[in-house]
């Protein structure tokens, strides 16, 4: 698949959502696209674990973790979970770690910083709902774009192959 956001905004205006500039770029695909899946947690990232463990069909999976900055959400591990499991992508509003393990993966991910500690495992937090962080909705079954301009969203999708 290749696009450019900025194209992408130009050609589909009416169309898109643009998130605010707020993620640092991790992972060696530096452009994803996907349908959207959503996860809401709160410094706890076992229903993380639990979405990226399930075929992803290249989808992109959403992490609203309220933007903490205290703990890290997604690991190496869960990374090579995503990409055993055919997600393209994760966008995480919050933090990651092993971030030089995962610069190595074929797997896009955009977070707002690095944090050396791991989440707690309670289990909390919703499946599959409308989150909303950086300025935009993030609504199941809708295309996410990211690349090395920005990220956006569309209810449909922009480019021939989804």
């Amino acid at each position: 698949m290749s696009f450019a956001t900025a194209d992408l905004c130009d050609q589909h205006e009416d169309k898109v959502k643009v998130a605010e500039p707020i993620f640092r770029s991790y992972g060696a695909r530096v452009a994803f696209a996907g349908r959207i899946a959503t996860v809401k947690i709160f410094e706890d990232n076992v229903l993380v674990r639990q979405a990226l463990s399930e075929r992803g069909d290249g989808s992109v999976l959403v992490v609203d973790g309220g933007g903490s900055l205290r703990c890290a959400l997604v690991g190496d591990q869960l990374a090579v979970l995503a990409r055993d499991n055919g997600w393209k992508g994760i966008v995480v509003y919050g933090c990651i770690r092993d971030s030089a393990a995962i610069d190595e993966l074929p797997l896009g991910i955009r977070a707002l910083a690095t944090h050396p500690l791991k989440s707690i495992k309670k289990g909390a937090g919703d499946r599959n709902i409308r989150v909303t962080f950086a300025g935009v909705t993030f609504v199941p079954g809708h295309y996410l774009y990211a690349d090395a301009d920005g990220l956006i969203v569309s209810p449909v999708s922009l480019t021939p192959d989804g």
